[in-house]
C-alpha cells in the first residue's frame, strides 16, 4: 500500500509583467467620424473657500442613533458659487461616477496584461511508505517542482479586441463623469434658485402681513372715530388672516427647499443653509440659436459617449468571431525531481512547444454572439441619433424660455413700480375719505402679486440660463 502522509502543494502563482503607460491612452478608432476627445481631468483645486462646518462626516457608513446628532445647530448663509463647489466635492452620486471610472481603469490595466506571458510554479513535498503493519519499509520523501511559460502569440484578434472594448470603455466612463458633473451643478444650480425663492416669498409675505396689520389699524381707527364701518374692519381681518396663512406656507417650502439642497451637497447632519446671494440675473447669453445648437453638438458629451458604447458592441463582435479562429500559444516548462536519501542526484528537464486548436464546430455559438454585438451597435447608432435630436429640442426650448423670460423681467419691473404707487394712491384716497378699503386692500394684493412676479421672473430666467448652459455644456461655466 503506498500512503502520503503530508502533502505540500502550493498553487499556480501567475506572474504578470507590466509596463507603466501615459496618463493620456491613446484610442484609435474605426474612421476620423468616430473620433472625440476624452473629457480632461478637472482640477481639484478650487478658489472657492466653503466653511469646515459644512463639510460631513468623513465616514460614508455614519448612522446617527441620537436625536442630538441631527438636530440643527446653526444655519450657514452661502453662495451660488460655494453651493457648486459642495456638490463637486460631496455629492454621492458624483463619487459613484469616479470610482466607476477608477474601476474601469483597472479592467483596461487587466486586459492589457494580456500582452504579456505568464509563470506559474508549482512544487510538491510527499513521504510515501509500505503502510503501518510493515515494519521492514521505510519511507521516502520526494520534492517535485515545476515551472510552467504561457504566452499567447496569435488569438485571431480576440486580445486586441478585448484590449480596445477597454479603452472603450474607460472612455464611456470618463464622458459619464463629465455628465454627472454638468448634471449635479445644473440641480445644485437650479435648487439654490429655489431657495432664494422661497426666501423672497417669506420677505414678500412677512411685508404683505405687515401691511394687512397696518390697514387693519388704521381701519379699527377709523371706525373707533365713527368715519369707518364694521365691514372695513371685517375685510381688513380677513386679509390679514389670508396673509398670515400664505407667509405660513412659505416658511414650510422655504424650510422643505433648505434641506432638499442640503441633501444634494450631502452637508453635515447638524447645519442647515440659506441663500446667501441677492436675486438677480445671473448673466446674458449672447451666442445666436444657430450657433448655440452647433456648440451643443461638438460640446455635449452624451454624443461620443453613444459612439463609444457602438466601439465596445464592434470590439465585442470581433471577439465572438475570434473564436472561430486559430489559438496559438507558447508553451515551456522546466521540471526538478529529487528523492531524499536515495544516493541519486537531483533530476530535472525542461520542454518547449507550441499549442494550437481550432473550434471546429460550436452549434453557431460564436456567430450568435457575433449578432448580439451587431444588434447592439444598430442599438448605439439609433440612440446617438436620438439624443442628436433631443439636444437640438434642448437648445430650442431653453433658449426660447431664455428670451421670454427676459421680457417677463422688464414687464414685472415695471409692474412692480405701478404696483407701489397704486398702494399709496389708495392709501392717500381712504385716508382722504375718497376711497375704500377694498380698493387698499386689492392694491396691497397686487403689490404682493407685482414682487412675486419679479422675483420669479428673474429666477426663471436663471434658471433657464442655467439649463440651456447645460444644454451646451458651456466650459466657462466649470
Amino acid at each position: 500500500m503506498n500512503l502520503s502522509l503530508f502533502s505540500v502543494h502550493s498553487t499556480w502563482v501567475t506572474v504578470v509583467l507590466a509596463v507603466a503607460l501615459p496618463s493620456g491612452i491613446a484610442i484609435l478608432f474605426p474612421n476620423a467620424a468616430n473620433a472625440a476627445t476624452p473629457p480632461k481631468a478637472q482640477n481639484s483645486s478650487s478658489s472657492v473657500k466653503v466653511p469646515d462646518s459644512l463639510n460631513p462626516n468623513s465616514n460614508p457608513l455614519q448612522f446617527p442613533t441620537k436625536p442630538e446628532e441631527v438636530r440643527i445647530q446653526q444655519t450657514v448663509p452661502i453662495s451660488l458659487a460655494q453651493a457648486l463647489e459642495l456638490a463637486k466635492r460631496n455629492n454621492r452620486d458624483l463619487q459613484i461616477a469616479l470610482l466607476q471610472l477608477e474601476r474601469s481603469r483597472s479592467a483596461l490595466r487587466e486586459s492589457q496584461a494580456a500582452l504579456f506571458p505568464t509563470l506559474g510554479i508549482d512544487s510538491r513535498v510527499t513521504n510515501n511508505g509500505n503502510g503501518f503493519t510493515n515494519n521492514s519499509s521505510q519511507a521516502s520523501t520526494t520534492f517535485n517542482g515545476s515551472a510552467q511559460l504561457n504566452y499567447n502569440l496569435y488569438t485571431s484578434g480576440n486580445r486586441e479586441a478585448s484590449i480596445r472594448a477597454a479603452e472603450e470603455q474607460l472612455r464611456v466612463d470618463e464622458f459619464d463623469v463629465e455628465t454627472q458633473s454638468l448634471t449635479i451643478r445644473l440641480n445644485a444650480s437650479t435648487q439654490y434658485y429655489d431657495l432664494q425663492q422661497a426666501d423672497e416669498l417669506v420677505r414678500i409675505n412677512r411685508s404683505a402681513v405687515a401691511n394687512a396689520q397696518a390697514s387693519l389699524r388704521d381701519t379699527q381707527a377709523r371706525e373707533q372715530a365713527g368715519v369707518g364701518t364694521r365691514f372695513d374692519v371685517l375685510q381688513a381681518q380677513v386679509n390679514l388672516a389670508n396673509a398670515q396663512q400664505n407667509l405660513t406656507n412659505s416658511i414650510s417650502q422655504q424650510q422643505i427647499a433648505r434641506r432638499q439642497l442640503a441633501t444634494l451637497l450631502s452637508l453635515s447632519q447638524s447645519v442647515n443653509i440659506s441663500a446667501a446671494d441677492p436675486v438677480q440675473l445671473a448673466g446674458l447669453w449672447q451666442p445666436t440659436l444657430q450657433e448655440t445648437i452647433v456648440q451643443a453638438f461638438q460640446n455635449r458629451p452624451e454624443l461620443p459617449q453613444y459612439l463609444a458604447q457602438r466601439n465596445i458592441s464592434e470590439q465585442r463582435r470581433r471577439q465572438a468571431l475570434s473564436q472561430l479562429g486559430p489559438q496559438i500559444s507558447l508553451v515551456g516548462t522546466y521540471n526538478v525531481l529529487d528523492r531524499y536519501n536515495d544516493g541519486v542526484s537531483i533530476t530535472d528537464g525542461y520542454s518547449a512547444g507550441l499549442e494550437g486548436n481550432v473550434s471546429l464546430f460550436d452549434a453557431g455559438v460564436a456567430k450568435a454572439r457575433a449578432d448580439q454585438s451587431r444588434a447592439n451597435i444598430g442599438i448605439a447608432e439609433s440612440q446617438f441619433a436620438g439624443q442628436r435630436d433631443q439636444i437640438r429640442f434642448d437648445v430650442e426650448q431653453y433658449y426660447s424660455q431664455l428670451q421670454s423670460n427676459l421680457d417677463n423681467v422688464q414687464t414685472s419691473s415695471v409692474a412692480l413700480n405701478q404696483a407701489r404707487e397704486a398702494v399709496n394712491l389708495a392709501r392717500l384716497r381712504f385716508q382722504a375719505g375718497v376711497g375704500t378699503q377694498t380698493e387698499v386692500i386689492d392694491a396691497e394684493n397686487d403689490l404682493t402679486r407685482a414682487e412675486g412676479n419679479r422675483v420669479a421672473a428673474i429666477l426663471d430666467y436663471n434658471r433657464a440660463l442655467a439649463n440651456l448652459q447645460r444644454s451646451v455644456t458651456f466650459r466657462g461655466s466649470r
